[in-house]
């Protein structure tokens, strides 16, 4: 089989080089890839001249399918113009994309299939916001409405600091258009856990849960980032807990899916917060996330072609994803001026041709300059480990301290917390 993967992240190479891995697949071409794609048995870098380019090369390399990793591709409709010209893809057409391309869609979304989620207000007029934070009981959640890679959620603990986040989002265009509208919902107190799913258009399956870390400082403290590290399994995702999700937001998803004839092929991630009174969901996302996926990937047994094939055919059931009973951690190496801005051109050569059996070593954006793989984004690198969680501690910072880099950083206390 020949596969396409479209993006050039950390996530991209993850989901490359386990479908490499399947023998049923022949070839992979990832678009545009990194340096470490580029490297990767099986697997071939092409452009990404437009999304027009590549249909066009799908349809004259006979590509089995496609896999789409950022979510501005799935909203600008990549996935309907693949469909339009007969070919396969997973992800969700525009027309549901927008349940993770809009906050505001999806809090609705949510409210009206009676999925368990914050209570919520949106604004369109940063005056309104204003008057209506002054009423507020602190903390609150300031999210904006549309795409932000991650970053476009803020804790806010005062009014003064609500009055500053309205002006920079709304009236500033912080993250342009994407917080000229935003969500302002209440907190919820509790542990976040990711619930990375399969849809086939008829059944939803999860497969492993996964901890993320968001913020830049140990401990959970600083900016919000794209993600500092994973811990699959999540520790805190109990049998409890889990039925839980399933009764009350994942079933409830399905059927307000099916209703609303969204029935696409792809991936639902649901982001939760848990509780004391229960799961809340704080967000969808229609594609893997980042670094949730070089955990969780790790301790997936099954083949990875397989169950996408099953997804696309539209008959995946519980049974056919295996899990392994290990845990994986990812620990993401950033630059150190990150999130703010990003230093590029740093040489990660070292930790590919360094990494033993035991680490996995998967590279955000960069580029090969003779033998030399260069960074090109503010994070640069996840590391991972798969075993108990004692080893995977051991093995992944045991590696870092053995191979670093004094222009890299990295959190400490990932899987720790």
């Amino acid at each position: 089989m020949k596969i396409l993967i479209v993006g050039e992240g950390a996530r991209e190479h993850a989901i490359a080089a386990k479908l490499a891995k399947s023998d049923q697949v022949k070839e992979v071409y990832v678009s545009p890839g990194n340096g470490g794609t580029q490297r990767l048995e099986k697997c071939m870098n092409i452009p990404k001249e437009s999304h027009f380019f590549l249909r066009d090369f799908a349809l004259q390399n006979h590509i089995d399918y496609t896999v789409v990793g950022p979510e501005a591709d799935l909203m600008e409709g990549i996935v309907d113009l693949f469909l339009e010209s007969g070919l396969r893809i997973i992800g969700p057409q525009k027309a549901c994309a927008i349940l993770e391309g809009s906050k505001s869609f999806a809090k609705d979304f949510m409210k009206k299939y009676g999925i368990r989620t914050a209570q919520y207000q949106v604004f369109t007029d940063s005056q309104k916001a204003r008057s209506y934070v002054s009423s507020c009981r602190y903390p609150i959640v300031i999210k904006a409405d549309g795409l932000a890679s991650g970053k476009g959620v803020e804790i806010i603990h005062s009014l003064g600091d609500a009055i500053k986040t309205i002006e920079e989002y709304m009236e500033n265009g912080k993250f342009h258009e994407a917080s000229r509208k935003i969500v302002i919902e209440e907190y919820l107190e509790g542990k976040e856990a990711s619930i990375i799913t399969l849809f086939d258009g008829e059944r939803i399956i999860p497969l492993n849960s996964t901890m993320d870390h968001k913020k830049i400082g140990e401990g959970e403290t600083g900016l919000n980032t794209g993600g500092m590290g994973s811990l699959t399994p999540n520790p805190y995702y109990t049998e409890e807990i889990q039925a839980d999700f399933r009764e009350n937001i994942m079933k409830n998803t399905l059927e307000g899916l099916i209703a609303e004839n969204m029935r696409f092929k792809g991936v639902i991630f649901f982001g939760l917060m848990l509780t004391d009174k229960g799961s809340y969901l704080l967000e969808y996302n229609l594609r893997f996330g980042d670094p949730e996926t070089q955990s969780l990937l790790e301790t997936l047994s099954c083949d990875l072609n397989t169950i996408f094939m099953k997804t696309l055919d539209g008959c995946l059931i519980e049974e056919d994803v295996i899990c392994s009973n290990e845990s994986a951690l990812c620990v993401v190496l950033s630059s150190k001026c990150y999130p703010l801005s990003s230093q590029e051109d740093i040489v990660i050569t070292d930790f590919f041709d360094q990494n033993p059996d035991a680490i996995e070593i998967f590279s955000y954006s960069s580029r090969l300059e003779g033998n030399d793989i260069l960074s090109r984004s503010g994070r640069v690198l996840s590391v991972v480990s798969r075993g108990t969680e004692e080893e995977i501690q051991n093995n992944v910072y045991g590696y870092l301290q053995k191979v670093g880099n004094e222009n890299l950083y990295y959190r400490s206390d990932i899987g720790r917390i």
